[in-house]
């Protein structure tokens, strides 16, 4: 690794790493660039072949997809990330290891078929064996100590691209806009690195316009491959350009299709390709759906000190591609053909999705206050989620949450160790009915938070951005104006069910009805819907408790009732 004396980054922040401090992962070598063992090499040898490549050839080049592994025998191999223009100092490239003798490479797009963001060359005498991404998971699953080494090596060296802004993209708009926010939010939560450069800031913004002159009426840009440059992209243009959609077969027939990556769409894929289920999931915008977005949860099984909904979102999503799972990221369903089977799913980008069971784990969304001008304020000012890349935004600044669910609590909480003070709003007289205990407790006994029963906001100022809110307090009946720029909306939920219209029986407020088919009698499984083969788990299932736990639970037994379903279905095909 070359300069890790880097100072901390946005990047670096938003994982809670500093460049070049004990946690970073490029201080944790044995780890991050681990060495296989004599016996760990040749039992890796019976998985792949013998080369001896060319001395400055490539093994593989940043944008190819589908690339395979390749173990250090002699010789080295480098690993080589491209600069933009603004970073590159007279050198387009950055060689950000080497590996020698017994040392592998890749990282997680080996897990998927996305665009890999890296280079390997070969320096003179190297010799290696080369695993194809075919035999790639063979290895790793079948030589578990083997895999075990890959996975952990695989995970920290993203983090390291990560922390460090390298292999990525860079990103340039004011600190502000909506628009780069959004861009910044879709990337972080796909784990894409990312370089944010704050063109408010003057020494930032003359170094990049110096480089990109004509980027400067179109803000916000990302620069990617080859210095190429997008004019405020949407996120499905985002992914297109970067690579991280998958190409998938139009005519390849799925077990299951899973649709949403939250808490509950994670576990059904996580189990579905672990037990041998050809898995494809679907998901609009980032894995960890509503969840992803929380800074901490603390009450979740196993994690005693907590865990952000963002990283626990990424180690699932890296599970389930490691059993194999297919993953269709910035893909939204319009439309899904139930009449038939084996059941059509059409994306908005025109792909379309065959698959012989679908569990529907597409989750809900928090509903919007009803003012003035609130579109105009969403995405910068008004947020649904409260992440590090919010909180740099509230820094020694007063800030409000709407909501007394355990997702407000949370925000409130994390948010006052960044803004000046958090100003929680709630329309009932208290937070017992709809909150957990500890949370109450902390938010009680924070003097950086105040609890205001009985509010509502009812004005928002400010042109082109929110600097002031008003609310009135019902229960004194009187209003109030405080300068205020960022304002977190967590308040209920509406079921992200539309695309399901005339297919599948809801509920008066859109969730997904189970347990009775469509003459309404009893289904063998709780989860499974009015069409056959096709589920519901998780927040968009009506009845469902609105909790990760409950979630991944649904999401994890569900699969036992696909499995029954295929079954009866192979069986009707045969001949009798």
């Amino acid at each position: 690794m070359t300069d890790t004396a880097r100072t901390a980054t946005p990047t670096a922040a938003a994982f809670d790493i500093q460049a070049g401090s004990a946690q970073d992962p490029y201080n944790r070598e044995h780890q991050i660039f681990p060495k296989l063992s004599a016996n760990q090499l040749e039992r890796a040898l019976a998985y792949g072949r013998e080369e001896a490549p060319e001395a400055g050839s490539y093994l593989f080049e940043r944008g190819q997809r589908g690339v395979d592994f390749f173990i250090c025998l002699e010789g080295a191999i480098e690993i080589v990330a491209h600069k933009d223009q603004a970073d590159a100092d007279d050198n387009t490239e950055e060689v950000i290891t080497v590996h020698g003798p017994s040392q592998f490479t890749g990282e997680l797009d080996l897990f998927n078929d996305r665009k890999i963001l890296v280079d390997g060359r070969v320096r003179p005498g190297t010799r290696v064996i080369r695993v194809t991404r075919e035999d790639f998971p063979q290895l790793v699953s079948a030589e578990t100590d083997i895999g075990e080494l890959v996975m952990r090596a695989f995970i920290l060296r993203r983090t390291g691209f990560l922390v460090h802004d390298q292999a990525g993209a860079t990103l340039a708009g004011p600190k502000n806009d909506g628009d780069a926010l959004r861009i910044t939010r879709f990337l972080r939560r796909n784990g894409y690195p990312l370089r944010v450069v704050d063109t408010d800031d003057p020494d930032q913004a003359e170094a990049f316009f110096a480089d990109h002159p004509t980027a400067r009426d179109k803000l916000p840009v990302l620069i990617h491959t080859g210095n190429a440059c997008l004019s405020n992209p949407s996120n499905h243009e985002v992914a297109n350009a970067l690579g991280l959609t998958e190409d998938l077969d139009p005519d390849h027939i799925y077990d299951v299709a899973v649709v949403g990556a939250g808490p509950a769409g994670l576990a059904a894929a996580t189990y579905a390709a672990s037990e041998g289920l050809d898995t494809v999931v679907i998901e609009q915008e980032a894995p960890g759906g509503q969840a992803g977005t929380s800074s901490k949860i603390e009450n979740y099984l196993g994690f005693p000190t907590g865990i952000s909904g963002q990283a626990l979102a990424g180690r699932a999503w890296i599970q389930a591609q490691k059993f194999g799972a297919r993953f269709a990221i910035s893909r939204a369903i319009v439309d899904m053909d139930c009449d038939n089977r084996p059941y059509a799913l059409q994306l908005e980008c025109g792909q379309r999705i065959v698959t012989r069971s679908v569990i529907i784990a597409s989750g809900a969304r928090y509903r919007q206050l009803s003012l003035d001008n609130y579109d105009k304020y969403e995405g910068q000012g008004i947020h649904y989620a409260a992440t590090a890349i919010e909180a740099r935004l509230c820094h020694d600044k007063e800030v409000i949450v709407v909501g007394g669910g355990n997702s407000a609590g949370q925000a409130a909480i994390f948010l006052s160790h960044h803004a000046r003070h958090v100003h929680i709003l709630v329309r009932s007289k208290n937070l017992a009915a709809s909150m957990s205990d500890y949370l109450i407790q902390r938010i009680d006994s924070s003097a950086r938070i105040t609890l205001h029963t009985e509010t509502e906001i009812t004005e928002l100022h400010g042109d082109p951005l929110l600097d002031q809110v008003t609310w009135h307090d019902k229960a004194n009946g009187k209003s109030e104006t405080r300068d205020i720029g960022n304002i977190f909306v967590m308040i209920g939920a509406v079921p992200n069910s539309d695309w399901l219209e005339g297919c599948l029986d809801r509920d008066g407020k859109g969730f997904v009805q189970t347990g009775e088919d469509c003459q309404g009698n009893a289904t063998t499984s709780p989860y499974a819907t009015s069409r056959p083969g096709i589920y519901a788990v998780g927040d968009v299932r009506a009845g469902s408790v609105k909790r990760v736990a409950s979630g991944v639970g649904e999401g994890s037994v569900v699969i036992a009732s696909v499995h029954q379903y295929l079954a009866e279905e192979a069986s009707r095909a045969q001949p009798a």
